[in-house]
């Protein structure tokens, strides 16, 4: 068996099995097995219990709020602690130069990237339940930041003019930038913002949802996250080339920079420009061996740290400020800022921007942490980490922080070499503390563009999730069309606007699929209960007089006009105009009866002298209904509609009896869905076409009481259990109906003969009756 499984897949073994039970329908189902009573609680009942206190429940609550007292006591000094701290220090190398880096996406100094790199992490490992996270500022996140930041501090508006007396008599006036005062504006911004978006955070986590997260589909994410680094890309362009630019913000502002980039291109630092290009491509080479060689080196070569450092001495040893006019961190200051309340006035000019951010920083959080949680055997709750995050990005805020959430790179190297809990994090801020305290100022003389190459070097990863759009392609082609579009969108009108329509558009592509559903023409598998598409499978028999129909998905006021489009597509006819055909072919007979030009015997109604039916009238000529002023059931009855008519009207075939709608696969039904079933139902009664439901879910039931569906026209035993439920039961009533028109025929028979009955065959009459008298008969009747 073995070795068979490892070739192919062992064929299932053929077994049978026989069930004999009653055809069911809702009706006798719910009769013969009683219904279990659910017990509804009140309001009332809900806030008592919920708001009932036990020492248990207490403590439940505590270590719900702060996961560090479930996990802590539990924790293994001898088995993680060195791990921890081998993780720690490694992943607080990794962060210290990556908050400095991003910080240049959020248009701050270096140094509050320190900062944004070492508060965020003391209140997540109270609050936090991911074990293995890195929080601190991530390339999507600090651009978005940064894009609010220079929206609403530009360098227009710090220009101050400067007097230059270069003749006696002429005075030239220079304008300069205040860095002090823009720099000072820029981190109250940032940080006003951080506040803002911890509170819509706290917010989302207290109210219970973080499920809004589940409407970031991973296609939506991917495209948006690729355009974010193309953003990143291009932000950081103009510093490895030390060429400036205006702050463009908006539609295409990405474009505007680029363009603006080509066009001073002649202006590149040569310096900055060899310094930038060699940590690209140096990082990335060593990043591509770390991830070669990922399980025979046990620590992956923090790459970033080691150029860094290289480059820091480069650049002191050879003064490449003055002597090449590089562009230098210059002043990192030692130590902290003492807490600020930022300004809550700017919130009304960052609320929309801050919506986006929070929920992009949350998903990010929240996708890596699964992951790893996942991979670990453990579990993370989505509403806490709202509040973990909301909580950390308000602590942040009050100490001139940007936002933070996790990184990719940061939370790869705190997992691989070892990191066991939130202590590892613990330990990475601490490397960062240091580097904020005592070694801020050895890091002057490092170049900027050396900070931005490390930037782009840590895209790679975004940037390969292009390679996943021909797989997407493959696998489902709406979900590639959403990356893309999600994309095009992102670079094109900015991170913000760009998620927002990349929701929109997956949103859209939702409610598309439910709109419109696939729908089945099916088919009875002989001698089984097995019903499948007559157009998927061969050897599928259609039951004669029968049309099954399978809809799948919910029948609401978007997709009621598709459902019947289904319905008529599967009957091959239109059950209105069948009806209004025929009620003008019923006009047209009255007419000739009136004029005795009809005849009718046993057989129906039959033109005088046999004359065939050999014109129509065109399709569109239909009368009104109402002027037919006599009752059409009873003479409906004396028609065979299937055959040549004596009347000049085109009435289209009707080849079947029963029409059954398979819903096991409808999820909902609401008034609009509920109402246009009854309507179905009227409309091929109308024409002699019995409507039957099957496998329909008890509480799409619910809701067709609930709309008033039933009365005495559509019942509860038109529901059947299963569709092989209504096909039996429509093959018996056949049955019945066979056996009974020959008992009548019988009857009719001995009722008309006067003769013995051996004899009636030879001495049955062939009597014509009066036209007239035919036709007042049915219409008495």
């Amino acid at each position: 068996m073995a070795a068979a499984g490892a070739g192919s897949e062992a064929p299932l073994p053929e077994h049978s099995y026989a069930v004999s039970r009653p055809v069911y329908n809702e009706l006798l189902f719910q009769q013969r097995h009683e219904r279990r009573l659910r017990e509804r609680k009140t309001l009332r009942d809900s806030l008592a219990r919920s708001c009932s206190c036990s020492r248990k429940r207490a403590f439940g609550v505590v270590k719900s709020l702060l996961p560090v007292l479930d996990w802590l006591p539990k924790y293994r000094i001898k088995d993680w602690l060195l791990s921890d701290i081998i993780s720690g220090v490694s992943t607080g190398l990794v962060g210290t130069l990556q908050g400095m880096a991003y910080a240049l996406l959020a248009a701050v100094p270096v140094q509050y990237g320190l900062y944004s790199a070492f508060f965020p992490i003391l209140t997540y490992f109270i609050f936090g339940t991911s074990r293995h996270i890195s929080v601190g500022p991530f390339p999507v996140v600090s651009l978005m930041v940064g894009s609010v930041v220079l929206s609403m501090a530009p360098d227009e508006h710090f220009v101050t003019p400067s007097s230059n007396g270069s003749a006696p008599n002429t005075t030239m006036v220079d304008t300069i930038i205040n860095t002090e005062a823009r720099d000072a504006e820029r981190v109250l911004i940032a940080s006003t913002l951080t506040l803002l978006v911890g509170i819509i955070q706290l917010v989302f986590g207290s109210l219970q949802i973080g499920f809004i997260v589940r409407y970031l589909a991973d296609p939506l994410v991917g495209g948006f996250t690729t355009a974010a680094a193309f953003q990143v890309l291009v932000s950081q362009l103009k510093i490895v080339l030390n060429v400036s630019t205006k702050n463009y913000n908006g539609v295409l502002s990405i474009i505007y920079t680029l363009i603006e980039i080509f066009q001073n291109i002649g202006n590149t630092n040569l310096a900055d420009f060899i310094a930038g290009l060699l940590t690209i491509i140096i990082c990335m080479a060593v990043k591509e061996l770390n991830d070669r060689f990922k399980h025979k080196i046990p620590i992956p070569i923090p790459i970033e740290v080691i150029v860094t450092i290289i480059a820091t001495a480069i650049s002191y040893g050879a003064n490449l400020e003055k002597k090449y006019n590089a562009g230098i961190v210059k002043s990192i200051p030692s130590g902290f800022l003492p807490p600020v309340l930022p300004p809550v006035t700017k919130f009304s000019e960052m609320l929309t921007a801050s919506f986006s951010i929070a929920v992009v920083a949350y998903a990010i959080a929240v996708s890596v942490g699964k992951v790893y949680a996942t991979k670990h055997d453990y579990t993370i709750d989505g509403n806490q980490e709202f509040i973990a995050f909301g909580i950390s990005n308000i602590f942040s805020g009050f100490f001139s922080c940007f936002v933070a959430t996790t990184a990719l790179s940061r939370t790869a190297v705190q997992e691989s070499t070892g990191g066991k809990t939130q202590i590892a994090g613990i330990i990475s801020a601490g490397i960062v503390l240091i580097a904020i305290v005592a070694l801020g100022k050895l890091l002057e003389p490092l170049q900027k563009s050396v900070l931005a190459a490390v930037v782009i070097a840590n895209l790679k990863g975004m940037f390969m999730q292009v390679c996943d759009v021909p797989r997407l392609w493959r696998q489902n082609k709406m979900d590639a069309v959403t990356w893309v579009f999600t994309c095009i969108m992102s670079i094109i009108l900015g991170l913000d606007l760009g998620l927002l329509a990349g929701l929109l558009f997956g949103l859209l592509t939702v409610v598309l699929r439910v709109q419109f559903p696939a729908w089945n023409d099916l088919g009875n598998i002989p001698s089984t209960d097995i019903y499948k598409s007559i157009k998927n499978y061969k050897n599928i028999e259609e039951l004669q007089g029968v049309k099954i129909v399978r809809f799948s998905g919910p029948i609401f006021y978007g997709n009621v006009d598709g459902f019947k489009k289904c319905i008529k597509s599967t009957v091959g006819f239109d059950a209105i105009r069948v009806y209004n055909k025929r009620l003008k072919a019923l006009r047209r007979i009255q007419k000739l009866i009136k004029k005795g030009q009809l005849k009718a015997t046993k057989n129906g109604i039959i033109s005088d002298g046999g004359s065939l039916n050999n014109a129509f009238e065109a399709d569109e000529d239909i009368e009104d209904p109402k002027d037919l002023d006599i009752p059409t059931k009873e003479i409906e009855f004396q028609v065979d509609w299937n055959s040549e008519l004596p009347v000049k009207v085109n009435v289209p075939k009707v080849s079947i009896h029963s029409l059954v709608l398979d819903c096991g696969a409808v999820s909902f039904l609401d008034v609009v869905g509920v109402r246009s079933l009854r309507m179905i139902v009227k409309e091929f009664q109308r024409i002699d076409v019995n409507v039957y439901f099957a496998s329909l879910q008890d509480h799409v039931i619910k809701q067709m009481e609930q709309c008033g569906f039933f009365d005495d026209n559509n019942r509860k035993d038109t529901l059947f259990l299963t569709i092989h439920d209504v096909i039996v039961y429509l093959q018996n009533q056949v049955k019945a109906q066979e056996g009974q028109d020959s008992i009548l025929e019988m009857i009719t028979l001995i009722q008309e003969c006067k003769d013995p009955l051996e004899l009636m065959e030879e001495k049955m009459p062939q009597e014509e009756l009066d036209v007239q008298e035919e036709a007042m008969r049915s219409l008495a009747s």
